[in-house]
C-alpha cells in the first residue's frame, strides 16, 4: 500500500474527513500515560492543526491501542460520528486484524489455531496463557500460520479472533514462541530500539460513514530482519 505522506515522522496511510489512519513506529505511545511522553494522538493532532490551518482545538478520538514496542497500523477518528461508530465496530469485533511476527523457534505446526485462558497482572503489565479457564480468565483466540523461514526465524502471520492484553505476546509465548526482542515474555535479549518483531501489518473494514470497504497495509519496519520477512 502506499503511503500518502510522511511529516512530523509521521506516516500516514489513509486520511478523509472522518478518518486518519497511521503506521506506528517503536517507542510510540497512542495516548497519553504517566510516562509524560508525547502521544502519537498528539502529534497527529499538531499535524491536522497545521495542515487545515484549524484555530483552537482539533478533535481526534482515539479508537485502538498497540503496545508500545510494537510497530502498525493506528487508526484514529476525526469526527464524533466516525468515533462512535468506529468504536462499536472495534467492540463488537466487526473488523479483520493482521499481524506479522517474528519468532526464533519454530511453532508445533505450520498453522494452527490457539485457544487460551488469559490472566491479566496489573502490577508488572503482563497477561499469562493458561490452557483451561481460571478464575478471572478470559477466552483468547488467534490463527497463526508461517509465511517464511529465515535463517534463524520464522515469520508467521498471525489473525486475530479476540482482543485482549498482550493476547498475541502472551499466546506465541505460551507455544514456546516468543516474538524476537520481547524479554517480558520469555525472548532472550532486547532489540537495539527497544521494540519487539510484532507488526500490526493489515486491517480491513467498512469506512464508518461512507460505508465501503477499507483494506489498509502498513509497510514494515526498515531493519534487514524485516526486509528479509517479504
Amino acid at each position: 500500500m502506499k503511503v500518502l505522506s510522511t511529516k512530523n515522522n509521521l506516516q500516514i496511510l489513509h486520511e478523509d474527513n472522518h478518518l486518519i489512519i497511521v503506521n506506528k513506529r517503536v517507542g510510540d505511545i497512542v495516548q497519553g500515560d504517566k510516562t509524560g511522553d508525547k502521544p502519537l494522538s498528539e502529534i497527529v493532532k499538531e499535524y491536522l492543526k497545521d495542515k487545515y490551518n484549524k484555530p483552537g482545538e482539533v478533535f481526534l478520538g482515539v479508537v485502538h491501542r498497540l503496545d508500545r514496542p510494537t510497530t502498525g497500523i493506528v487508526v484514529f477518528a476525526r469526527t464524533s460520528k466516525a468515533l462512535a461508530r468506529l468504536n462499536e465496530m472495534f467492540s463488537k469485533r466487526e473488523t479483520e486484524k493482521t499481524y506479522w511476527a517474528v519468532v526464533k523457534n519454530q511453532p508445533p505446526k505450520t498453522n494452527d489455531m490457539l485457544v487460551h485462558y488469559l490472566t491479566r497482572n496489573e502490577k508488572n503489565n503482563t497477561s499469562k496463557a493458561h490452557a483451561k479457564e481460571v478464575p478471572g480468565s478470559k477466552i483468547a483466540k488467534l490463527d497463526y500460520q508461517i509465511i517464511k523461514v529465515l535463517d534463524s526465524y520464522f515469520v508467521l502471520e498471525v489473525d486475530l479472533h479476540t482482543g485482549r492484553h498482550h493476547q498475541i505476546r502472551a499466546q506465541l509465548a505460551a507455544i514456546g514462541c516468543p516474538i524476537k526482542g520481547d524479554l517480558k515474555y520469555g525472548f532472550d535479549r532486547s532489540n537495539p530500539d527497544g521494540g519487539i518483531h510484532l507488526h500490526a501489518r493489515k486491517l480491513v473494514f467498512v469506512h464508518p460513514v461512507a460505508k465501503e470497504k477499507l483494506e489498509i497495509v502498513a509497510p514494515l519496519p526498515e531493519n534487514s530482519l524485516w526486509n528479509a520477512a517479504l
